[in-house]
């Protein structure tokens, strides 16, 4: 198993950088192609950390090019050599360690949305995330369905014609994660069933639904179906309660019960693990210390 944690190191620390819009109107794309530079070296930075600390599983942050899908942005940074150069050193280096990359698009990502002009930029920003995963040999694109929008069997099926739409690479690199509140796991094995999109499984979120360790072991068990035909092992995320394991907030590490709940919950099944707690590679290094 490979534990991962995302977005940022606390220890070095990393600085990703952006600027506000009115500063790439007034200086032009150069602005932006010096803070993407300088976000693809920390990047870097961050990677040879973790693999000098054994860690070889990283989410990287979405902010990686500022207004990266935005309409002020006519800069093509597929094509531009030195950023092309930077991201070659990273594929370089992610294949010479066996890294495991993802990234996760925010909340405003949502192919399901009943607003046209939301699933349209949606989709542009899919498309955002598969060039640059694919650059530096990332692997998964994590997604929620999104919203219910009083009709959650039609959300389901506005999700699946979405992304029946989508090139089909792209789909290959989508993980389609359950959520606390709405979609919860068998949900998204339904929408699973119905277009073939990979799940994540969360086990934290389906912990708010107040599952048992029984009813868990079996939507894992379903869950690892859907990976049969990809040529990566199951990737699941585990968070724990800030104030009770049912509590959706994430506590600053993962509570070693959590843990041993999600081994049980999997056991006999080689996954990589998403640390998603609020102190980052420290929680990653202090489970490990814990385990021991």
């Amino acid at each position: 198993m490979r534990l991962g944690y995302p977005c940022q190191n606390l220890t070095i620390p990393t600085v990703f950088k952006t600027c506000r819009l009115k500063t790439v109107q007034q200086k032009g794309n150069e602005v932006v192609k010096d803070l993407t530079l300088h976000n693809i070296r920390e990047l870097k930075n961050v990677l040879e950390w973790n693999v000098s600390h054994e860690i070889f599983f990283f989410r990287i942050s979405s902010d990686m090019i500022p207004f990266a899908t935005h309409e002020v942005m006519d800069w093509k940074w597929q094509e531009d050599e030195d950023v092309q150069k930077e991201l070659k050193d990273i594929q370089a280096f992610q294949k010479k360690w066996n890294l495991r990359l993802s990234m996760h698009p925010g909340q405003y990502l949502v192919l399901n949305s009943p607003r046209e002009h939301v699933v349209q930029n949606a989709i542009k920003d899919l498309h955002y995330h598969y060039d640059f995963l694919k650059a530096v040999g990332g692997n998964d694109i994590i997604l929620h369905t999104g919203g219910a929008y009083g009709d959650k069997g039609t959300a389901k099926e506005t999700f699946i014609n979405t992304f029946q739409t989508l090139p089909l690479a792209i789909q290959n690199m989508i993980r389609l994660e359950n959520d606390d509140k709405v979609f919860h796991t068998r949900d998204v094995l339904d929408v699973s069933d119905q277009c073939g999109v990979t799940v994540c499984f969360d086990i934290h979120h389906e912990m708010c639904f107040g599952r048992t360790d029984d009813e868990l072991t079996e939507l894992f068990s379903q869950v690892k179906e859907t990976w049969k035909d990809s040529e990566l092992i199951p990737k699941v995320h585990i968070s724990s309660g800030k104030r009770s394991e049912r509590d959706p907030a994430h506590a600053d590490e993962i509570r070693l019960e959590d843990f041993e709940r999600l081994q049980q919950v999997t056991k006999g099944t080689d996954i990589d693990c998403m640390l998603e707690a609020k102190s980052k590679e420290l929680a990653l290094i202090s489970l490990r210390k814990q385990l021991e």
